[in-house]
């Protein structure tokens, strides 16, 4: 009996042998996963990422070689570590972190061991890395900016980490990903496809020539190119006149929503941040928490809009037809309301009407239309619901939906928003400091500008969107079709008058412009910050929107700059050069030009943190660049001029 149960488990383990040979050999070839194969090595080939070019076609992001070393960590026999750490110019302790760190990833999988080889060190390594077995050089591209201009715009690349690769099993540990800006945005359009190279290995590890004669390796496949709508001349001028300034300055075309320009200032060179040098030099941006360049103040920049905003009550009591562009509110220098007052410049006994109330833009005929406004039926609190939908349809108090990788939805509050506040009863005067585009109010340059652009098109705008063209394919639809706000075409005249009379004859009539017909709006806004604890009133925010010619528009313009006194100071004269360098090539108002590269705002930003008292608003608080950085910037500006 024993004999036999003997003979049957031998002849059972048998056939179980020979049926899982079968399988493996016969019934499951064909799910053989090459990937997972210990027996063969993965060769990646990477493709060269898409060039970029601005809206003139003007080459701004192109690639540049590159070489990594690569490590398989159970491939690794004994080496002399000094004389490798000597020739990748790195210490024993960098060696010994970063292989520990490649085989925590994989031991059998290709990881990068040193990245971004100069042409010099690779020449030298090459003849060497026979010596070092399990070490390879890999070649790729890095990114090439062509000129300095446009790193909030462009991005930049740097390798993946674990959790992207978690979720996007295309990238292995190495690769390179976009990780801001256009880089990010239109990441897979650039990237292209990696091809890859399977190589059979023999018992001893040593590779014996291609899995079988290459039949299933793949060619890379190079990213596509892409035009975006920047207009590489504009950028370049609208970052040299924010130079020692912070803030955020968005141009679009009025009649497509592309983006001519897009400034972040401070910004920085995108180059520091392409080649081996990129982590240091990307968390020295990171860790300056006071002028913050890597933050996009024109997508991400949260602000009180300020005056601007009192176009679009305008425009709401026109639609509510609260209001008539005839009729008059009297100003005393304020509007008075319960025992609080908000001032105004206007002189008292000033009887202003829509086109006058915006050229010298008065806070009592704004508080007064807000209040007819809410108080439209008696029911503030149905009233704030109406106000707020009028404002949320120009694309205020939510992400625009556009191709931008970063962006804030701001504010626009509704009853809902104030319901914790005044559960109960609600008045119009609860919240009239939205009348003047403060309190709880609160927009991104970028929706000011798309709003600017609405007015300028008389009732309808297209999302704003950098991406002009991809190499064989269209945009998406969301950037061609037309958004309508909920204001009628008609109302939108007496308002564009009197943006237009704002440049003629009030508070921007020093800003003018010879031959073209501007139409602006000045904004100041009060700044607060929390020094020791205490709620601090620093410089006031200069604010400014316009659009240029009044009839065919052909760019909208939002101008945001920090501690900048007052609308026209320096948000308004950066808003009139650029306007006029888009529609002539050229700029005539070089005082303004001169204004700006003399000025600088530094020493405002640093008043927090000097420990020092400091007068708000002061006259005598304005410095000047050095005379050698003037001469510098001087210099930029005939290097942009002859660019034309």
């Amino acid at each position: 009996m024993r004999q036999f149960l003997l003979f049957g488990s031998v002849i059972l383990v048998g056939i179980l042998f020979i049926s899982r040979l079968f399988y493996l050999q016969i019934y499951s070839s064909e799910g053989h996963n090459l990937y997972e194969d210990n027996a063969i090595r993965k060769v990646y080939d990477y493709p060269k990422r898409g060039f970029v070019y601005d809206r003139n076609g003007n080459l701004l992001v192109s690639n540049q070689p590159s070489y990594d070393v690569m490590v398989i960590p159970r491939e690794v026999e004994p080496l002399d570590t000094l004389e490798f750490c000597n020739l990748l110019k790195i210490d024993k302790e960098k060696f010994i972190k970063t292989f520990n760190r490649a085989r925590n990833y994989s031991p059998r999988l290709p990881s990068v061991f040193v990245s971004h080889l100069s042409k010099e060190d690779y020449a030298v390594l090459q003849e060497k890395m026979r010596k070092f077995e399990g070490f390879y050089i890999q070649k790729r591209s890095l990114r090439h900016y062509q000129r300095s201009i446009g790193a909030n715009v462009l991005g930049d690349i740097g390798e993946v980490n674990s959790r992207i690769i978690e979720k996007q099993p295309y990238y292995k540990m190495g690769d390179l990903i976009g990780k801001q800006g256009i880089e990010a945005s239109y990441e897979k359009t650039l990237r292209g496809t990696k091809g890859i190279k399977f190589i059979q290995k023999d018992r001893f590890n040593r590779n014996i020539g291609p899995y079988k004669d290459g039949i299933f390796d793949t060619l890379p496949k190079q990213g596509k190119d892409i035009h975006i709508t920047i207009d590489a001349t504009l950028q370049e001028y609208g970052e040299l006149l924010m130079r020692n300034k912070r803030g955020g300055v968005i141009a679009i075309e009025p009649s497509s929503g592309e983006i001519l320009a897009m400034v972040a200032a401070p910004t920085y060179n995108p180059n520091i941040l392409a080649g081996r040098e990129r982590s240091k030099n990307f968390t020295k941006l990171f860790n300056d928490s006071i002028a913050k360049p890597l933050f996009n103040r024109s997508l991400q920049g949260v602000y009180e809009p300020g005056s601007p905003f009192k176009l679009m009550n305008a425009l709401i009591g026109l639609q509510e037809e609260v209001i008539t562009p005839s009729d008059r509110v009297t100003c005393y220098a304020g509007y008075k309301y319960g025992n609080r007052f908000m001032k105004c410049h206007c002189y008292i006994g000033k009887r202003n009407d829509l086109i006058s109330g915006i050229q010298e833009s008065c806070n009592a005929y704004f508080a007064t239309t807000y209040r007819k406004i809410l108080d439209k039926n008696n029911d503030a609190s149905e009233g704030i619901d109406r106000w707020s939908n009028h404002a949320k349809s120009f694309g205020l108090g939510n992400f625009l939906n556009n191709d931008l990788y970063v962006g804030q939805k701001g504010r626009i509050p509704d009853r809902d928003y104030y319901k914790h506040v005044y559960p109960r009863t609600f008045y119009s005067t609860y919240t009239i400091s939205n009348a003047i585009g403060q309190g709880e109010v609160a927009t991104t340059p970028v929706q000011l500008a798309n709003m600017t652009a609405a007015i300028a098109n008389r009732g309808f705008y297209y999302t704003p969107h950098i991406i002009k063209s991809i190499e064989g394919e269209d945009i998406p639809e969301k950037f061609t079709e037309r958004k309508y706000t909920t204001i009628n075409k008609e109302h939108f005249n007496p308002v564009i008058e009197g943006m237009h009379q704002v440049y003629k004859n009030g508070t921007a009539k020093w800003l003018q412009v010879k031959d073209i017909d501007i139409c602006g709006k000045t904004g100041t806004v009060e700044n607060f910050a929390i020094i020791d604890s205490l709620k601090t009133q620093l410089t006031d925010h200069s604010i400014f929107v316009a659009f240029a010619p009044k009839d065919n528009p052909k760019i909208a313009i939002s101008v945001f700059v920090e501690n900048g006194y007052w609308g026209s100071r320096f948000a308004g004269k950066v808003a009139s050069l650029m306007i006029e360098k888009h529609i002539k090539g050229y700029t005539t108002r070089k005082d303004m030009e001169d204004w700006l590269l003399r000025h600088t705002l530094e020493n405002e930003y640093a008043k927090p943190y000097s420990g020092k008292p400091f007068n708000i608003n002061g006259e005598t608080q304005f410095q000047l660049v050095d005379d050698n950085e003037y001469e510098q910037l001087k210099e930029h500006l005939r290097k942009i001029e002859s660019q034309n």
